[in-house]
């Protein structure tokens, strides 16, 4: 389903995106009425008045909606320097609340990255809520710009609902209710052929579209953006595969304590409940305004008051020990990591030096049979606690008569191979829209975070992607302000 919002993937193709939804509202919005009305042996004959005004109405409704959906700015966060030692003084608090809530460095804005917001390789910053970027839109879909995306979903499948009721009035009465008339009494092949082409372009939109407004309610009644849909999955994925005794996801697996990622459940701390959630979403709560074509409006980032306000900060629903858990640790990056990342972080040059004695074993066949052991060995432990952990689990299952042992067993699916994870429809954050070489740094690092638990611990590494001065400035609010 992910392909109806995020469309094609083959490169160029997106750019006409926007040319082909104008081309399709045109062909099911007008040429319909020019069929309908110019064909006088289709049966029930031409639009009435009421039926003409009411689709033009919705039509305009529909162009008025996807005009602000592709043009709204989607939102762009201004970080306003601190010129003088007093000004830095007043904002030492503003901005220790800031780094409080927020641990992630964009490398490519090359500035702090507000909770909830992703770096769009299309629009080329952070954007703020970030959903995905719609290329039917050529716009993200976010903060800013959702209540029009709303706007435009629903009066496009009213209008489309509304089309298909005078569509199928002429299939019913001007071709099966005349299936046994004459062929020359009845609709012209211009209008059968006319009809045909109308039928099957309505069916695919309304199919497409229904699934779209369907998710994108669902989502935002619960909280949740399509990004953070995905980030969810992923960390229920973890934790079931933590739970089964799967520890190819940090775990060195020798028993050596090498400090493998231990997973923690997160609950998600966005959803405060359906009037809340929709009324952060659509920026008021006047359900009267949701879904006005004009003067409706929408949330604004509170670019006056940085780290404060709408865009910077969110209500959280206190599930968790703390705030700022969201999202969940990417277990995979942190075990690349750990393992040193291609030299990447501090100390993996270390983790790569600590790997060359292991290369001189095998300057001779019988350090290769012994390393090649040795190997086998740690495979066998490995093998060992998780089937310990496996009969365990069947012990618990018998004694609690769980049902669902077996099923869950069965469908337990392998672990993820490759750079990035994927979700069970097959996508990446990159389908998204996300910047994925960004998010590759989360700064957690430079807040101290452990790539052990995946959260503040106060033994965490310096991020040496962070600029130096970022780092010292975070350090002087963390101690009470500047001097």
């Amino acid at each position: 389903m992910t392909a109806i919002q995020t469309g094609p993937t083959t490169k160029g193709l997106q750019r006409f995106a926007i040319p082909a939804v104008c081309l399709l509202i045109t062909f099911l919005g007008y040429y319909s009425q020019y069929l309908f009305n110019t064909s006088s042996d289709l049966a029930p004959g031409p639009l009435t008045r009421r039926e003409s005004t009411t689709l033009n109405t919705l039509l305009v409704c529909l162009w008025i909606t996807y005009y602000q959906a592709c043009t709204v700015d989607p939102g762009r966060y201004k970080f306003p320097p601190c010129t003088t030692k007093e000004k830095q003084e007043e904002d030492s608090l503003t901005k220790r609340q800031g780094l409080q809530q927020n641990a992630r460095w964009c490398k490519k804005c090359n500035a702090p990255k507000p909770p909830r917001a992703h770096h769009c390789r299309h629009c080329a910053r952070c954007i703020p809520r970030m959903d995905h970027h719609c290329p039917w839109t050529g716009n993200c879909v976010s903060l800013q710009t959702f209540p029009h995306f709303l706007r435009f979903l629903v009066y496009t499948n009213a209008a489309l609902v509304y089309f298909a009721r005078l569509l199928w009035a002429r299939l019913y009465y001007g071709l099966w209710d005349q299936r046994h008339v004459p062929a020359y009494l009845g609709p012209s092949v211009g209008a059968l052929l006319g009809c045909t082409m109308l039928s099957i372009a309505w069916f695919a939109t309304q199919f497409a579209l229904t699934v779209l407004l369907v998710t994108t309610v669902r989502s935002w009644v619960l909280g949740k953006t399509m990004i953070e849909e995905w980030e969810a999955e992923r960390h229920e994925s973890l934790l079931a595969r933590s739970y089964d005794g799967d520890d190819y996801w940090g775990a060195d697996g020798d028993g050596s304590g090498g400090g493998g990622y231990v997973p923690v459940k997160v609950e998600f701390p966005y959803d405060n409940g359906f009037w809340t959630n929709m009324a952060q979403a659509m920026g008021t709560s006047n359900p009267m305004r949701w879904f006005l074509p004009l003067g409706g409006g929408g949330p604004k980032i509170a670019n006056d008051t940085p780290w404060k306000g709408t865009g910077w900060e969110y209500e959280e629903n206190g599930f968790n020990d703390r705030v700022g858990m969201w999202p969940p640790p990417d277990a995979e990056k942190l075990r690349r990591e750990r393992a040193g990342a291609g030299g990447k972080w501090p100390g993996a040059r270390e983790n790569l030096g600590a790997e060359t004695p292991e290369v001189e074993y095998y300057r001779n066949s019988e350090d290769m049979k012994a390393a090649f052991k040795r190997r086998q060995q740690e495979d066998l432990r490995r093998r060992q606690r998780r089937q310990h952990s496996s009969e365990e689990d069947e012990i618990m299952a018998e004694l609690e008569e769980d049902d669902g042992y077996d099923q869950r067993s069965r469908t337990r699916s392998p672990p993820q191979q490759g750079r990035t994870w994927m979700n069970s429809e097959g996508d990446t954050l990159w389908d998204y829209g996300v910047d994925v070489d960004e998010e590759e740094s989360y700064g957690y690092r430079s807040q101290g975070v452990s790539t052990a638990t995946g959260y503040d611990d106060g033994q965490g590494d310096e991020d040496e992607d962070v600029p130096l001065a970022e780092l010292i400035r975070r350090r002087k609010v963390r101690s009470g302000g500047y001097e």
